[in-house]
């Protein structure tokens, strides 16, 4: 338990120092975020405001976990990867919308291939680690159901559904990293009963860097994590699960990313069929 606090406490202080270093930083740069002039005028005067904040949270999981983590095995190293790669995936996104100055990045389909990929290697690790396999724990009955062939394919879908579901709630001062720290300190308990103390670790230092963050992020947020820091969350949420073998608890533990996307799902659907949106901004 102690590497535990200790991972929360390096993550939360290491946000809390690096924070005034890098937003000046990004202010330097102008990694200003662009703001959909269909929406809600409240959310007009957020133009400029530093994105690509996700860089401190990813710095300081790096960081705490090279310190408390005494060793690094293969489960932490695809937990990692999957972090990092979506990380990656919305550093681009994030880059190229600032660059090409509009509010969206990537074109969909490259966001859609490059997180089928890093998906499609977290799920074929998974399926074939015989500590993991292709069994999930179904939720509040002590049993399990064997997917078999059918475990890549669900599990892929759920892993690229998880990450963006995570980036679709980013939408309001400190909304995302606060729901994002309760469902990763969730995992900390998890990952400790199941005794893999490296993933606890993993999980517990994604918490602390939420907590560090939410200073420069709560209303009036600082500034944005973007693309680079909820799809980064979202990447470590969903390897957190699956390596868990516990993906059927993610809509529970993750309510708030369910209710989120429900609520884009349902606007997709009402401008499409009406041509009237449900609400002003989703």
């Amino acid at each position: 338990m102690n590497r535990i606090i200790y991972s929360i406490l390096i993550s939360a202080f290491a946000g809390l120092i690096l924070g005034p270093v890098i937003i000046p930083i990004l202010k330097v740069l102008k990694f200003g975020q662009n703001i959909r002039e269909d929406g809600p005028r409240s959310h007009l005067k957020k133009s400029g405001t530093p994105t690509m904040g996700g860089i401190l949270i990813i710095l300081t999981i790096i960081l705490s976990t090279i310190i408390v983590n005494g060793k690094f095995d293969s489960i932490y190293a695809i937990a990692m990867i999957t972090t990092l790669g979506y990380g990656l995936i919305g550093l681009l996104d994030d880059s190229i919308g600032i660059i090409k100055k509009r509010s969206l990045g990537l074109r969909p389909y490259q966001k859609i291939i490059s997180q089928f990929i890093f998906a499609v290697i977290l799920a074929y690790y998974a399926y074939n680690n015989p500590l993991i396999g292709s069994k999930l724990l179904v939720p509040f009955t002590g049993n399990y159901i064997d997917l078999g062939m059918w475990y890549m394919p669900f599990t892929v879908f759920v892993i690229i559904g998880t990450t963006n579901s995570v980036n679709l709630t980013d939408g309001l001062d400190g909304l995302a990293s606060s729901v994002t720290m309760v469902v990763l300190l969730f995992f900390v308990f998890v990952c400790l009963s199941l005794n893999k103390d490296e993933l606890a670790v993993l999980a517990a230092a994604g918490a602390g860097g939420c907590l560090g963050f939410l200073r420069y992020n709560s209303y009036p947020a600082q500034v944005f994590m973007g693309d680079t820091g909820s799809l980064a969350l979202g990447g470590l949420i969903a390897a957190l699960s699956v390596l868990t073998g516990l993906t059927l608890y993610l809509p529970i533990a993750g309510i708030i990313y369910v209710v989120e996307a429900l609520s884009v799902i349902l606007q997709v659907a009402s401008y499409k069929l009406t041509g009237k949106r449900i609400f002003k901004m989703s």
